[in-house]
């Protein structure tokens, strides 16, 4: 059965996930570092992970299972969840995948070089309303995907 995994703390689509999660009657775990307000629905549970910087990242590895799905920005949290045969994607629909995810790592890693050397300023564009529809997308197709899978 297929779970989905939201690394809650600075998701700008948490309502989006639970709808689709809902929709399809989906278990979906709501996992941060400093709690998150409470939606109150019968299949979101809302996990608080205390402890260190990556706690919230680890416990979905751990809990994570090939077939279910992980939203995060979080690039090394993606390339761990792939690893464990996850369904990954980003917030702004986005889909990390084996064949992108070397190139997301490396990317970021120059990105931090660079804005430790004060060649450029600033981490990520605005989230648009444009993201949030293609991240709406991208999740009913990776939820479909998953059903056909287990069927």
């Amino acid at each position: 059965m297929t779970r989905i995994y939201v690394d809650a703390d600075a998701c700008p689509v948490k309502a989006e996930a639970i709808r689709v999660a809902e929709r399809h009657g989906i278990e979906t775990f709501l996992v941060s570092n400093g709690g998150i307000r409470p939606s109150g629905h019968p299949l979101v549970r809302e996990i608080t992970v205390p402890g260190a910087f990556d706690a919230a990242d680890d416990w979905i590895v751990e809990q994570v299972n090939a077939g279910d799905i992980v939203i995060t920005a979080d690039i090394p949290l993606a390339s761990r969840c792939l690893e464990k045969q996850a369904s990954v994607i980003g917030p702004t629909g986005k889909p990390f995948s084996k064949q992108n995810i070397g190139m997301a790592l490396a990317m970021r890693d120059v990105m931090a070089d660079l804005r430790a050397m004060g060649t450029v300023s600033g981490y990520n564009k605005s989230f648009a309303p444009a993201d949030r529809s293609r991240f709406l997308n991208e999740l009913e197709r990776m939820v479909q995907q998953a059903k056909r899978a287990s069927a």
